[in-house]
């Protein structure tokens, strides 16, 4: 079996099929969380704090951290005294993040691993954009979270202020391509990324599409003025 830096450098394509988006963030793994803080300029730690008090995961409650990559989202979850499992569909992203010691299940997002109101809580970070398909997604999240539980998406959204807006969209294209060929072991990977968040709807249509399937009570909070949202709902029931 070739090991991850044997492998040929994949791009998967905005058709998402599993297994080249599998393939891709193998291809990245080794350097995944570096290339996140530098082209995040550090907000990723940002992101991952406020992630976790949207979740606000509480000791002796059952965390489910979806497309956890290497963990270290995980790892922000469990400084509650949660118990919290990462699960990624790329084995070279848990491979990656073995180091951590958190509970680690490898799984797909539109057939989860596990049964029925499992978790008190189930959150996915900047993975659901990558996902076939997002409302199958959701339904499985909804389906292995218990009744009451609730459901935190971090994902990149659309900047809220038009100016800004647009000089976002132009590193997303012509900048960040560049800043991660100089750090990751796929760059191509990431011009995937940015048409990627170019394709994904907006805070509102998404609140929709999260609504539609299951979830109640959806919110959403902007962080670093829109490029990334929270969304935030319930199970109820």
């Amino acid at each position: 079996m070739a090991t991850t830096e044997q492998r040929k450098p994949v791009r998967a394509s905005l058709d998402k099929q599993p297994h080249e988006v599998a393939s891709m963030f193998d291809g990245v793994a080794k350097r995944y969380d570096l290339t996140n803080t530098v082209i995040s300029a550090g907000q990723d730690r940002y992101w991952r704090w406020a992630t976790r008090r949207a979740v606000a995961p509480r000791p002796g409650e059952r965390v489910l951290d979806l497309a956890a990559g290497t963990g270290v989202s995980t790892v922000e979850l469990g400084k509650s005294g949660a118990w919290c499992v990462a699960t990624d569909f790329s084995q070279g992203m848990l491979a990656a993040g073995r180091f951590r010691r958190v509970p680690m299940v490898a799984g797909d997002a539109m057939a989860l691993p596990f049964a029925d109101n499992s978790f008190d809580a189930v959150t996915i970070s900047f993975g659901l954009r990558n996902v076939a398909d997002i409302d199958l997604a959701l339904r499985e999240m909804w389906r292995v979270t218990k009744p009451g539980g609730r459901v935190v998406v971090c994902e990149f959204s659309t900047p809220v202020f038009a100016p800004f807006r647009t000089v976002y969209m132009e590193y997303l294209m012509k900048a960040l391509p560049r800043v991660a060929r100089a750090v990751s072991s796929n760059p191509d990977a990431y011009v995937y990324l940015a048409e990627s968040i170019r394709a994904w709807p907006n805070q509102r249509r998404l609140a929709r599409r999260i609504g539609e399937a299951g979830w109640d009570q959806v919110q959403w909070r902007d962080l670093t003025g829109g490029i990334v949202a929270l969304h935030r709902a319930y199970k109820l029931g």
